[in-house]
């Protein structure tokens, strides 16, 4: 108070400075490393949260850096006169219900630890039984469609099909209009024949005009209702349009979940592709589950006569050359400036499509006669392969289905099972299961490493900072203490556990572990100045109340909006949101009574050991 000379504020400043540089540097350095777990994700969750860590972690860079350069200058510059600090109306109410409740849980130090530890436990049951998924789907307010035909499907018949599909689709109310497109060329990077087609329904963005359904779950019921009676012996898939082409380039499937069974014969791989779509179609979920059209491609097969075409002096050549011509034989090219077109040789469409006209095609001989080509070879149609498809140089055949009603791994793990007992595989053939599930299994294993390795550099960032381990193992409870609510709040919200929740739980330990920084720093510096365990805990949870309750509630009303927003993408940011809210009202709660107790509870018991250890030695002399 009263107003100092500069020296004077210049050494207040540089004392304050040394006395809060060390947590300061602590602190950040605890959240950095919190976050570095997030940086080595990969694929798409590696694309999702990266940026947000590297965020974070150049703030925390940068603002540890304005701490110790700018703000001290801006302190000597505004801070000239005598600062009075006063609490304001609702600490003091705080603070006066937290007095009483902090001495009775210090006065049952047992009680208080186990009521935490039932807490803990009773979350880790809620948790078994959450389910999991990779991240939230997206409600994209639209719906892709594919609708799968016989391979034999001819492209007009394809049309005419996917025509009548637009035109029950229409019928709908919530739908506003249909676009739909058969088949894409080999250059393409998800090519497809003229039996697939994407059919991509654009809906209301209003869902309280809805009247068939008022979720999209029920709508698209709905409509597969309508078009299997409408459009007989068409299977349907239903998915949006960016999770469609997702799905497809990160598993080759265009569903959720991908069965991929590898072999050598290709009918041996499709009796097994129909076993496994018998079983898992009947598992509690299983949605549009189907195999891979292998076969049903029907062929115009020319096997050649050797000794009949070495009777009339033909070579092979000439027999093939000819049948090419039937789809079309490129015979040159012409060149007009930069630019070249080719010349190509084709049969009429009259006489491709006319088996007898084909059989009757002539083959000239080296003396100029036409020899009939079912003199020198055997021309037959069947049905054969529609697709063979290749992954880690062995044949696959994929099975695929979509999940709705309930979390993907508990499906999938119901699934496999199904499999394992009612399918025996035979020698030489195996089965992989990949899709979102694989996503799933994937960053699970590496947050299952790097996490940990982070919480043990956390350890010894705390220990190097008290030089102690005992202070270190408490602030270390505050994080199943967070994973507590954590796990609560998102069984609330009836929501599972997903890679977004498990940045949330990152995000928060960070936090939980400051708060707990934050008080025990605070309790040893007055355990230096003499006082006892239990005074130096009882002042130093009021004193650090609010530094607690403001770290808390700063970061609980940043993520707020995240957590109740509806918008464009907020499926994604609501887990993560729900977690970082829900642990901190209980790693806070938690922290500002457990966390006192424990450490007047493990003095008394240090000390009563120390007093056990003097004695034993006067009992024995």
């Amino acid at each position: 108070t009263g107003r100092m000379t500069s020296e004077e504020i210049h050494e207040v400043i540089r004392e304050s400075g040394r006395e809060v540089l060390r947590p300061i540097f602590f602190a950040v350095g605890i959240i950095i490393i919190v976050y570095l777990p997030i940086l080595t994700l990969q694929g798409i969750e590696g694309k999702m949260f990266t940026p947000m860590a590297v965020t974070v972690i150049f703030a925390l860079v940068a603002s540890l850096v304005l701490a110790v350069t700018l703000t001290p200058v801006l302190a000597s510059l505004f801070l000239r006169k005598g600062v009075k600090e006063e609490e304001t109306w609702v600490i003091r109410h705080v603070k006066r219900l937290y007095r009483p409740l902090l001495t009775r849980t210090m006065h049952h130090p047992a009680i208080t630890g186990g009521v935490a530890a039932v807490l803990f436990a009773g979350s880790l049951g809620v948790a078994a039984f959450m389910g999991a998924e990779f991240i939230p789907k997206l409600d994209e307010g639209s719906i892709a469609l594919q609708a799968w035909r016989l391979p034999s499907v001819s492209l007009e018949e394809s049309v005419k099909n996917t025509t009548r599909i637009e035109q029950v689709l229409k019928t709908f109310p919530e739908v506003t209009s249909v676009i739909s497109r058969t088949g894409r060329p080999e250059i393409a990077t998800d090519p497809m024949g003229v039996e697939i087609s994407d059919i991509y329904v654009l809906l209301n963005p209003d869902h309280d005009e809805w009247t068939t359904a008022g979720t999209k779950d029920g709508l698209i019921q709905a409509f597969d209702a309508a078009l299997q009676k409408a459009v007989p012996g068409t299977k349907f898939s239903y998915s949006q349009p960016i999770e469609l082409r997702v799905q497809e380039l990160i598993a080759g499937v265009r569903s959720e979940i991908a069965i991929n069974i590898f072999g050598e014969d290709m009918d041996q791989l499709k009796t097994l592709g129909d076993q496994v779509v018998q079983v898992v179609s009947k598992v509690q979920g299983a949605a549009e589950t189907k195999a891979e059209q292998v076969a049903g491609l029907p062929y115009l097969r020319v096997i050649i006569d050797r000794e009949a075409i070495a009777r009339y002096g033909i070579n092979t050549s000439q027999v093939l050359d000819t049948v090419k011509a039937i789809g079309g034989r490129t015979v040159g090219q012409v060149v007009k400036g930069n630019r070249r077109f080719f010349i190509q040789v084709r049969f009429s469409p009259e006489d491709r499509k006319n088996f007898d006209r084909i059989r009757d095609i002539r083959v000239a001989d080296p003396r100029g006669r036409l020899i009939p080509i079912t003199q020198l070879a055997d021309i037959k149609i069947e049905t054969g392969l529609a697709q063979i498809s290749r992954e880690n140089i062995q044949r696959r055949l994929a099975v695929e289905t979509n999940v709705r009603g309930r979390d993907l791994s508990s499906f999938v793990a119901d699934a496999q099972e199904a499999v394992r007992q009612k399918i025996t595989l035979p020698d030489g053939y195996s089965i992989e299961w990949g899709g979102q599930f694989e996503q799933l299994q994937r960053a699970s294993m590496r947050l299952a490493i790097v996490v940990p390795l982070a919480l043990f550099l956390i350890f010894v960032l705390l220990y190097t900072m008290f030089n102690s381990v005992r202070p270190a193992v408490l602030i270390y409870l505050n994080i199943p203490l967070a994973a507590t609510g954590g796990i609560l709040a998102l069984s609330f919200r009836g929501m599972p556990f997903s890679i977004s929740a498990g940045i949330g739980f990152i995000a928060l330990f960070g936090v939980a572990v400051l708060n707990g920084v934050v008080l025990m720093s605070y309790v040893l510096d007055l355990r230096k100045k003499g006082l006892s365990a239990e005074e130096a805990a009882y002042q130093g949870a009021v004193i650090r109340v609010r530094p607690v309750l403001m770290t808390a509630l700063v970061a609980s009303l940043g993520f707020l909006p995240m957590a109740l927003s509806t918008s464009a993408g907020a499926e994604v940011q609501q887990p993560l949101a729900t977690v970082v809210i829900g642990g901190l009202m209980t790693s806070t709660a938690l922290t500002l009574f457990v966390l006192p107790t424990l450490y007047v509870w493990e003095e008394r018991l240090r000390e009563a050991w120390a007093r056990r250890a003097q004695k034993t030695p006067e009992a024995i002399q």
